[in-house]
């Protein structure tokens, strides 16, 4: 990956007008991978913090931290600010083997902020600092008692996992935790509160809702709290973000105390789809999710859920996406549905060419709710489903496409504005021969398809396909025999040349 920070986020010119950008799902380029993202608006930036995977990786995480941010006013202008940590400043960790788990960040009572972290193979939380978001933090301490003993090796500590943070005044308070189905061993999320060095414990820890063993009565079952802790406020409300046991959704409790009093809110965003019933039945996946990490965050007046999404039919090159979020008047959340337009507020244009990568929906005859599972099931997927993939290695800036598009495989892209469009044109390689069938629904009817044939080069295929005016989904059912590959897709007005 390119240093500096006047690298941006690879965008498709498709307007031919001067302003914004479109702002897309992933928000970042196609290469790279911020999964378990806590976003933060400092000044009149937004600035993303998460761990950071590897294309074809072996295990999560296994990079250094590197933070991304965009203007407030344009969410489809996304700047690298450089890395930011590296795995070896943690005097547990000089000689690198152990990788850098979620983060979270917060500013202190002395306005500089603080990184919080656990690494992979310890089970106590340290600590960087820094005076600039986005600046060269260095190591700080570990969260400890007042004794000096740290927070997770006293007797009777439950390990410490994900922690989450928020300052309020003098005090900081901790989330952490990991709690697997059926671990009579772990209780629950736990809070705790920091006092003003950001290190010493003043309070707790204590647990804040029951893990799955213990959770009858409680309102939280089928939903149980696994990890990813993370808090909010918005007005007098405490929004407590986590990833449940199903992993693939987010869900959120609420209180009007940090330390105590949570209840079950719901599921703020699935990132296979599940439980949405607008479009299709609620039970059927539309993508093939994984474990889930986010939170929430106001940006000019609007709310959005940070989530990532599963990527080369792996666990362990997850990507970052956005989607809006709204409040009912009892402060509930309404789950998001996964788009491809994301943080654009409102449908993409509907003509010009998109990367294929932008996908909210991967899936074909073969379901499957889970990208793949551990030890004896495998963590990879096998030809039979598609996948978002790239050529090349970790860090080339190489645009993502879709690889695996076999007999009855679907693409979707949510939402684009269309008006007189008459031709749609792909851009495909691999051993294949038969056609992409055009739809504006999952299950809708072909509007018409697009023929394609072998090619070891990326090769355009057009034809003449008119897309209704309106607000639509835009679906590529491949057709055929053997295996296409789908690097793009691009509406026009145009037919065979003419307008």
């Amino acid at each position: 990956m390119k240093e500096g920070k006047e690298l941006v986020c690879e965008r498709q010119e498709i307007t031919g007008k001067k302003g914004k950008k479109q702002a897309y799902n992933p928000y970042l380029p196609s290469w790279e991978y911020i999964p378990d993202a806590e976003p933060y608006v400092f000044g009149e930036r937004v600035y993303i913090y998460g761990s950071h995977d590897r294309f074809r990786g072996h295990a999560y995480c296994l990079n250094d931290y590197v933070c991304w941010s965009a203007p407030v006013d344009d969410l489809g202008d996304w700047r690298y600010e450089g890395v930011i940590y590296r795995k070896t400043q943690d005097p547990l960790n000089p000689d690198g083997r152990m990788c850098l788990y979620a983060p979270d960040v917060t500013v202190g009572p002395d306005g500089r902020y603080y990184l919080y972290y656990v690494l992979d193979k310890v089970s106590v939380v340290s600590v960087a600092v820094c005076d600039t978001p986005a600046g060269a933090y260095e190591f700080y301490g570990y969260v400890h008692y007042q004794d000096g003993t740290r927070l997770g090796e006293r007797e009777g500590d439950e390990p410490q996992f994900d922690p989450g943070v928020m300052t309020e005044g003098d005090k900081t308070y901790l989330y952490t935790g990991f709690c697997a189905v059926g671990d009579k061993s772990r209780s629950g999320p736990m809070g705790t509160v920091l006092g003003p060095d950001m290190l010493t414990i003043l309070e707790g820890p204590v647990f804040l809702m029951p893990s799955q063993p213990y959770s009858a009565g409680s309102g939280y079952e089928g939903h149980e709290f696994f990890e990813a802790p993370s808090i909010r406020k918005r007005g007098d409300t405490y929004y407590f973000v986590y990833s449940s046991v199903v992993m693939y959704e987010l869900c959120y409790a609420v209180s009007k105390d940090p330390m105590k009093g949570f209840t079950y809110g719901g599921v703020i965003i699935s990132n296979n789809d599940l439980n949405i019933d607008s479009y299709k039945p609620a039970g059927k996946p539309m993508y093939y999710g994984g474990n889930n990490h986010g939170s929430i965050v106001e940006i000019g007046g609007e709310w959005y859920i940070f989530y990532h999404r599963h990527t080369d039919g792996t666990n362990f090159s997850r990507q970052g996406c956005i989607e809006k979020i709204t409040f009912r008047p009892d402060g509930s959340i309404p789950q998001a549905e996964m788009t491809s337009c994301g943080a654009n507020g409102g449908p993409l244009k509907g003509d010009g060419e998109y990367p294929a990568y932008l996908a909210c929906s991967l899936f074909t005859r073969d379901e499957a709710i889970y990208t793949g599972g551990a030890g004896h099931w495998g963590f990879w997927m096998d030809a039979r489903f598609p996948k978002i993939t790239q050529d090349g290695r970790d860090g080339d800036e190489e645009t993502g496409f879709i690889a695996n598009m076999t007999d009855g495989a679907n693409a979707g892209f949510k939402y684009f504005d269309c008006k007189g469009i008459h031709q749609v044109s792909i851009w495909t390689r691999g051993y294949c021969s038969g056609s992409f069938h055009v739809k504006t629904a999952w299950d809708g009817p072909s509007l018409g398809e697009i023929q394609v044939g072998f090619t070891n080069v990326w090769t355009e295929y057009k034809a003449a396909i008119d897309i209704p005016d309106g607000v639509h989904a835009i679906y590529l059912e491949y057709r055929g025999r053997g295996s296409a590959c789908l690097r793009s897709f691009a509406l026009s007005a145009w037919k065979d040349g003419q307008k």
